[in-house]
């Protein structure tokens, strides 16, 4: 039952994760894996490889021993997520971020400026 007031989609949501901006299958992270591009810091490490579709798509590996807690695992990912969407000038590659030491310690604002400068360096590796 809908509450009145209570838009069924909220505004905030408009902006999904689609199924198409992300990998998928274990075969699509190996395919990155195989031949990456490489783009590290003390809070990410960024691998992309170039594809044929016409967009990126972005893979998470926060893996438990960087981040211990699912609260902390969980707060990486939408972070990732978030500045992954923001970013319109992508060229096309997949992309698979793994969690640095550092990640779970830093603040949002740090976690933006690494993963911005990350998408910076892929975009210019993998031509714009």
């Amino acid at each position: 039952m809908k509450s009145p007031g209570i838009p069924a989609r909220p505004e905030a949501c408009t902006s999904s994760f689609a199924k198409s901006r992300r990998l998928l299958k274990a075969s699509q992270y190996r395919h990155v894996f195989d031949q990456a591009i490489r783009s590290g810091d003390a809070c990410f490490t960024v691998l992309a490889r170039a594809n044929n579709l016409g967009h990126a798509r972005l893979g998470l590996a926060i893996s438990k021993k960087k981040a211990r807690k699912a609260v902390s695992r969980n707060r990486l990912k939408r972070i990732v997520r978030e500045s992954f969407r923001q970013r319109h000038d992508l060229p096309a590659v997949d992309i698979v971020v793994l969690a640095g030491k550092q990640a779970v310690h830093a603040d949002n604002s740090r976690l933006f400026a690494s993963l911005a400068a990350h998408w910076q360096r892929i975009g210019e590796q993998c031509g714009k």
